[in-house]
């Protein structure tokens, strides 16, 4: 077994993280280093961020973790990375970037969703996709920069994941992983190839799109970065795997009976196994690829701490977040009778509406701020349980495990959501999950593991439900169902 070390990149919309670990997947203690960064957004639906600023911030964070670290001489064998899905990208023949990076949250494809659901059996192309029509994905994204941002389309050689360019600029490769890829939405998750129907309607060849790597596949640093980076000279650099696997893997969430459900900037809910995708995939969920031979099967929330943190922004709230939450905790479920619809950066799961919107009904004279931030919280859970159950459909799930910087710095709001599901949640002690859970699985391609399944669970905290508190929310369901139901059908029309 090897001693060395690997340094572990985790890329966000939010923020990168760095950080290195022993070849048992344990964090060298005090090398987590992390840049703040935000996505810029527009008034007609753009998330953005410059692909050369963003560059840029992911080289500076390798700088700082290799600056921090205490052992300066120990070798680094391979760096592990996870990043977030459903970036786009452009570049030219030069690498050079042709356009900005697009976000998930990035909706001003949303005009094109229509189109495509015209086009195509949308139950078809999720089936053999994993994911349905939604700006979130490329068929969307690319049909819009065909039609409104030609000279962008026409110039740009290749379309990537921003990991994908990390890749390209960093070690000179054109690859991705399948994990990557089949979170694209032009990916074949059941062939492991792109899907060659939607590639002729985007008039893409394969040439336009990044090779798929095998799943052992690593690259080395181009001599530039060699020289930059002394201690990684030697190193080998794995792909980037899809967050969301990868916070699976870092909490112990794979197999079928464990779900993951995380809330970090978005939120998301998620069962990872050995096997082949679905025969049927519910509707309001998407599967995607861990690897070659695990599949990932869940439902995404756009809205999650960034809805919290726009609340607080917001409404100025006149106390900490320690008082806030010990006020929120003092209320009754659902008492205030405020309805919120958590779409304030558009919805994912489980309706995929390209145009919904955030909203609050109920207000009265009586309705404090309090109020509203406790009815959002509730909100975000009741979109939870609209996952759990067609997740269930598909699982025999018996324990779900939490993880997210949102959860950690709400225990009031994973409660919320234990006590509406039912069901007790497990917050690990393990902080960075997503940055683990790449590293678990390059030691498993190494050899260092025999599995990713045989890694232990983290202990943590156990949050168990009320049930007085599980009935009131079940009540509060039925009223948010009927609301969102409403509203959606009178905009559709």
């Amino acid at each position: 077994m090897t001693t060395s070390l690997i340094l572990a990149l985790d890329i966000g919309t939010s923020s990168v993280r760095a950080a290195l670990y022993d070849g048992r997947g344990n964090v060298v203690f005090g090398s987590m280093v992390k840049t703040e960064r935000t996505l810029e957004t527009t008034d007609d639906g753009g998330a953005e961020i410059d692909a050369e600023m963003a560059l840029k911030q992911i080289v500076e964070t390798i700088d700082r973790v290799l600056e921090k670290s205490e052992n300066p001489t120990a070798d680094i064998s391979h760096v592990a990375v996870s990043s977030f899905w459903h970036s786009l990208v452009g570049v030219n023949t030069a690498g050079k970037p042709t356009t900005k990076v697009l976000g998930w949250a990035d909706t001003r494809s949303r005009e094109h969703v229509a189109k495509l659901r015209r086009k195509f059996d949308e139950a078809d192309v999720q089936s053999r996709t994993g994911a349905r029509f939604h700006p979130s994905f490329w068929p969307a994204k690319l049909s819009w920069m065909h039609q409104d941002r030609r000279r962008d389309f026409e110039r740009t050689a290749c379309w990537l994941s921003f990991s994908d360019f990390v890749s390209l600029r960093l070690c000179g490769t054109d690859s991705t992983s399948v994990s990557m890829a089949s979170a694209t939405g032009v990916f074949d998750i059941r062939g492991c190839e792109w899907d060659v129907e939607l590639l002729r309607y985007l008039k893409l060849k394969h040439r336009n799109l990044p090779r798929i790597a095998t799943d052992a596949q690593t690259f080395e640093l181009l001599p530039k970065y060699q020289g930059r980076w002394p201690r990684l000279k030697a190193g080998r650099w794995f792909p980037a795997i899809g967050d969301g696997a990868a916070n699976n893997i870092g909490a112990g969430c794979v197999s079928a009976s464990k779900a993951a459900l995380m809330i970090g900037t978005s939120g998301a809910m998620r069962v990872a196994y050995r096997g082949a995708p679905p025969q049927r995939i519910p509707s309001g969920l998407w599967c995607y690829r861990v690897d070659r031979e695990r599949v990932i099967v869940g439902g995404a929330l756009s809205d999650g701490g960034g809805l919290y943190r726009w609340l607080k922004d917001n409404l100025r709230l006149d106390m900490g977040d320690d008082e806030l939450e010990r006020e929120i905790a003092k209320r009754p479920p659902a008492a205030h009778g405020v309805s919120f619809l958590p779409f304030i950066a558009g919805e994912r799961g489980t309706g995929y509406h390209e145009f919904a919107t955030g909203g609050i009904l109920g207000l009265k004279t009586a309705t404090d701020a309090v109020d509203i931030v406790q009815a959002a919280l509730e909100s975000v859970a009741y979109r939870f349980a609209e996952i759990f159950e067609q997740l269930a459909g598909v699982c025999d799930i018996s324990e779900i495990v939490a993880s997210g910087g949102a959860l950690r710095e709400s225990p009031v709001w994973t409660q919320v959501i234990a006590d509406l599901l039912g069901r007790e949640l497990t917050l690990p002690d393990t902080h960075e999950a997503s940055s683990r859970g790449a590293v678990l699985l390059a030691l498993e391609s190494i050899g260092n593991i025999d599995a990713i399944e045989s890694t232990r669970t983290p202990k943590g905290r156990k949050f168990r439900p009320n049930r007085k508190r599980h009935a009131l929310y079940q009540e509060a369901l039925k009223r948010h169902r009927r609301i969102y139901n409403s509203i959606i059908r009178a905009h559709t029309k």
